[in-house]
């Protein structure tokens, strides 16, 4: 299948000012039958190029192995005699249908004669005979355009019997791939580099990615629903594409460092769910700080302070800590229950050690020499 824009544009008329709008004519061709698509947009843009794609495959019931393109913006990245960069969407478009895109050679227009044929005349055929049809909407224009496309395909061959339709339905139609059974959903590539706050920024909106990629330079690919970001051609993350007020995050927990895990985490419900997993007393606690310490984020940082005692110290040593404190005050505070933590440990560790030497004591009793049972002493 060869593809191009054509050269002449159509018009059609806004409903609000009554001005004249441009449409761009989009032209596909199949070079063995010349049977040829067309359809109008109002851009030549990525979004429309690839779209026009697929309602071409669509026209025509199948896939191509070869689709040949011009050297536009939206099918090539770069095209040189050593290297050739197809734009990314347009490649994965490709992978899609199962198609292979070889793009013309720079100033090179016999590498795609047909299509190149076919848009002089379609400019002649269909938008010359549509100048004078007032259309409304892009979607009117289409419709017109159909007519005009399925007239021009129908039409008989000057030199030969048959038409354009004929000819593809007996020489070339067994040759296309079956279609997909989903349609290709449009994607755009994009480039962005991590920031120290390990989110890029893409369309105004933030999306965080593994800490470890900060100021690393990532690909993102982006669909309708969906925004995935990837380093080296591995996927690293994916988030629901955020839509509507600019600025939204869209942050995952795994993604953050533990400093800021432990940051995002001091909430009151939070701390509530971590007193009630040790015992009563220690939600005791909790609740008088929450309930007495302003601001609450200061009531909070308390909280977690006591939390991160769990790292030295057992669930049983918390509890019996905040039960001897709200036995001495009616004000406890975290700063007198690390103070009575680390006392209890000492006091442990003391009578664990004299529980020990009396274990030993009463394991080995005292020995008696053999003088005390009438012995001879070795050294007389």
């Amino acid at each position: 299948m060869e593809v191009d824009w054509a050269g002449s544009t159509a018009f059609m008329i806004d409903r609000d000012t009554g001005q004249k709008v441009k449409a761009y004519i989009f032209v596909a061709t199949l070079p063995c039958s010349q049977l040829s698509y067309a359809e109008a947009t109002l851009s030549m843009n990525l979004s429309s190029w690839i779209t026009a794609h697929s309602h071409a495959y669509a026209y025509f019931g199948g896939s191509t192995q070869i689709v040949i393109p011009d050297n536009l913006k939206a099918s090539v990245t770069k095209h040189t005699i050593r290297e050739l960069v197809l734009n990314p969407t347009y490649r994965e478009m490709g992978d899609h249908y199962q198609t292979v895109v070889i793009p013309a050679r720079v100033g090179a227009p016999k590498d795609k004669p047909s299509v190149e044929g076919s848009v002089g005349v379609i400019s002649t055929w269909i938008i010359a005979a549509l100048r004078n049809t007032q259309c409304f909407s892009i979607g009117e224009l289409n419709e017109e355009v159909r007519k005009k496309l399925d007239e021009f395909n129908r039409r008989s061959f000057t030199r030969k019997q048959g038409s354009r339709l004929s000819a593809f339905e007996e020489e070339e139609k067994f040759a296309l791939s079956p279609l997909p059974t989903a349609s290709y959903k449009m994607s755009e590539w994009k480039s962005a580099k991590v920031r120290p706050d390990y989110h890029i920024s893409v369309e105004s909106m933030f999306y965080s990615v593994p800490y470890e990629y900060i100021n690393r330079q990532v690909d993102v690919r982006l669909t309708e629903n969906l925004v995935e970001i990837y380093f080296n051609h591995m996927r690293i993350a994916s988030h629901k594409r955020l839509y509507g007020k600019f600025g939204q995050l869209a942050t995952t927990h795994d993604h953050m460092p533990d400093n800021h895990k432990l940051y995002v985490e001091q909430t009151p419900e939070n701390a509530k769910d971590w007193a009630e997993s040790i015992v009563e007393n220690t939600v005791k606690v909790v609740h008088y700080l929450l309930a007495n310490t302003q601001p609450e984020k200061l009531a909070l940082q308390s909280i977690f302070s006591l939390k991160k005692t769990e790292r030295r110290y057992s669930k049983y040593e918390i509890e019996r800590a905040c039960k001897m404190i709200i036995s001495m005050t009616a004000r406890p505070s975290v700063k007198s229950i690390q103070t009575l933590l680390a006392t209890n440990k000492k006091s442990d560790a003391e009578q664990e050690l004299i529980r020990k030497t009396e274990r030993t004591i009463n394991n080995y009793g005292f020995t008696r020499g053999a003088a005390y049972y009438g012995g001879t002493d070795k050294n007389e």
